[in-house]
């Protein structure tokens, strides 16, 4: 059963939580980071990216103990206070277009990861697993949950509303136009009523952060054997997680784009694409398919529906169901020669909320020949995918929601 237990989180002081907290470091381009630090001295990214303070790129070891450095000077500048008890944290997101996703901020456990009751869906890679182990290695902390879905659970959903009835310890809204809330759990009747619930849950799916999660269970590993006297109850055996009901999840497509035919003439491939396809040549009007295995593809400024022809193409598991999996064994690999769709630089990927039409201006601007729509996998999916033990193909996903980092600081 899961191991869901409350930390003592390290977070910023209520009046500067609004300037501390950030996107992912890579979801910025260069201009808009050296922006915000610029001219916000509170901001996590001066932490992540210590390079700043010097104008200079700094990487591999050098860079982990400066932000290693950088986080200590937030402590010591009490920019940062670590809570004296173990806690959980309630956490509310409400984005613009007003969809409210609200879960529980805790550290979840390596061992369960090892066990499967934290299931996986995605492959991950291994030059990235172990390069973040090694920083969260050097550095001590990690500053951005995993984004873990559990079936919904009438008695956690009754108590998050009870919590949430409070005032909560932050409320902040960010520059785009999400608003932010926390309640800190500290009465341990409540604690206790929490963790029991996920002592009941037999499976957790991993949502978002794949690679985080992998690293932080072979850290695990690492300081298990380095520990003499491991207890199995150090920090360490633990990483900072924020659990949603499977309801409160968000899955958007990843549509693809395609640099060239591979030599082939526009008529040619669409004769491939008629083995797999029925397909239906929609002109100038935006198609975005409404259900699954049917594709938009825009080619020559053109929309192209493309449904799939079920009766040649074999179902035989979860895998094989899935959108991006059929887009792959269809079109990517046999007619476009992508094989591998990680390293292959003629793909790229723009997830479904840029929409169709952003796939559409790139094709215009030649940029790229031909572009394709997929219909967003389902949370179904994603649970039998990992109940199988299958991984999904990259970009398969792209799930809200997305916290911010520095808001809640799990160390080890």
């Amino acid at each position: 059963m899961a191991k869901i237990h409350p930390f003592k989180a390290v977070r910023p002081t209520r009046d500067k939580v609004s300037l501390v907290a950030s996107r992912s470091y890579q979801s910025y381009t260069p201009a808009e980071r050296d922006s915000r630090m610029d001219y916000n001295p509170y901001s996590f990214l001066h932490i992540v990216n210590p390079g700043y303070k010097y104008q200079k790129e700094i990487s591999g070891e050098d860079r982990y103990k400066l932000v290693r450095n950088r986080y200590l000077e937030f402590k010591e500048d009490e920019i940062f206070k670590q809570d004296e008890t173990a806690c959980y944290y309630v956490y509310k997101i409400v984005n613009r277009e007003q969809e409210s996703f609200c879960g529980i901020i805790a550290a979840a456990s390596a061992e369960d990861y090892e066990n499967d009751i934290i299931k996986k869906h995605e492959d991950t890679l291994q030059h990235r697993e172990t390069t973040f182990k090694e920083y969260l290695k050097t550095v001590g902390f990690n500053a951005e949950p995993v984004l873990l879905t559990y079936p919904d659970n009438k008695n956690l959903t009754e108590i998050i509303a009870e919590i949430t009835e409070e005032r909560s310890e932050y409320e902040f809204t960010t520059t785009y136009r999400d608003t932010h809330y926390l309640w800190k759990v500290k009465d341990q009747k409540v604690i206790d009523q929490i963790q029991k619930e996920f002592s009941n849950i037999e499976t957790i799916y991993i949502a978002d952060g794949h690679h985080r999660s992998s690293s932080s269970y072979l850290l695990t590993k690492d300081l298990q054997k380095n520990n003499p006297d491991h207890k199995g109850t150090e920090a360490y055996n633990f990483f900072m997680s924020y659990l949603i009901p499977e309801s409160d999840l968000r899955i958007y497509e990843f549509n693809r784009l395609i640099k060239d035919l591979n030599g082939l003439t526009k008529e040619e491939f669409l004769i491939r694409l008629d083995e797999w396809f029925r397909i239906e040549n929609r002109g100038i009007e935006v198609y975005k398919p409404s259900k699954p295995h049917h594709f938009s593809m825009y080619l020559d400024g053109e929309f192209y529906s493309l449904y799939l022809r079920k009766t040649i193409y074999e179902f035989t598991d979860a895998l094989e169901e899935l959108d991006a999996q059929i887009l792959y064994k269809t079109v990517l690999k046999p007619i476009l020669n992508i094989n591998n769709v990680r390293t292959d630089t003629r793909i790229e990927y723009s997830h479904g909320k840029n929409d169709i039409v952003f796939v559409k201006s790139k094709i215009d601007s030649k940029e790229y020949q031909v572009g394709f729509g997929l219909f967003p996998a389902s949370v179904e999916q994603m649970k039998k995918i990992a109940d199988q033990g299958l991984k999904m193909p990259p970009k398969s996903t792209y799930i809200e929601p997305k916290l911010r980092s520095g808001v809640t600081i799990y160390e080890f």
